[in-house]
């Protein structure tokens, strides 16, 4: 009975953490597009400087804007896709199951804990800068808020990937879930390209 139970939990963590997932992953697929109009901007903003010899602020914060949200805003895909900075010096050498429990107290004592208070310590930024509409101090520059609310949004992200990665180990040590790690052995670039193609395929 016992065994039942805990057998349910394990299947109901399991579909929030494949609900996590897909929302990680939507979300990283659409932050792609977030590069072009990075470099698109930039190249513009470039080109309109040499030749006509004029510059503006906003363009130049939104391409910061545009990096930041890129960088925060992929960092729960990019935990998901197992594309974190890793030192796998020791690690990679140990069995899968030493390897799982590694992330399993990497995640309990350093993921969770810096990000869950980075998401909280940061909402309080956004709140003040969206009540007072707070602007940036250069010429022309842009409203912060937007720029602001990308911080406990991108950690919420993360620290929800952590969740969904902890229950996924926890489900490979119990001896109901794959190996998380194999499970995304890929190739990155090509995926990209596949993913661009396919999204251009759907709109013509």
């Amino acid at each position: 009975m016992q065994r039942t139970r805990e057998g349910g939990t394990l299947r109901i963590l399991q579909r929030i953490s494949a609900w996590i997932d897909r929302a990680n992953d939507h979300i990283g697929r659409l932050v792609y597009w977030l590069v072009l109009a990075m470099v698109l901007i930039s190249a513009g903003n470039a080109i309109i400087r040499k030749v006509f010899s004029m510059s503006s602020n906003a363009w130049l914060e939104l391409q910061w804007y545009l990096f930041s949200a890129v960088f925060l805003l992929a960092a729960g895909y990019t935990l998901l896709r197992n594309e974190h900075v890793r030192i796998d010096i020791v690690a990679g050498r140990l069995s899968p199951r030493a390897q799982a429990w590694i992330d399993v107290l990497g995640t309990v004592f350093f993921l969770l804990p810096m990000t869950v208070m980075l998401t909280i310590m940061s909402w309080p930024y956004f709140v003040r800068a969206y009540e007072f509409n707070e602007i940036s101090g250069s010429a022309g520059g842009l409203t912060l808020w937007p720029a602001r609310i990308l911080l406990p949004v991108g950690f919420l992200l993360l620290s929800l990937q952590g969740v969904s990665e902890l229950i996924k180990r926890i489900a490979f040590l119990a001896g109901k879930g794959p190996d998380p790690v194999k499970r995304h052995d890929h190739n990155a670039e090509a995926e990209l390209v596949e993913e661009i193609r396919r999204m251009a395929e759907g709109k013509s």
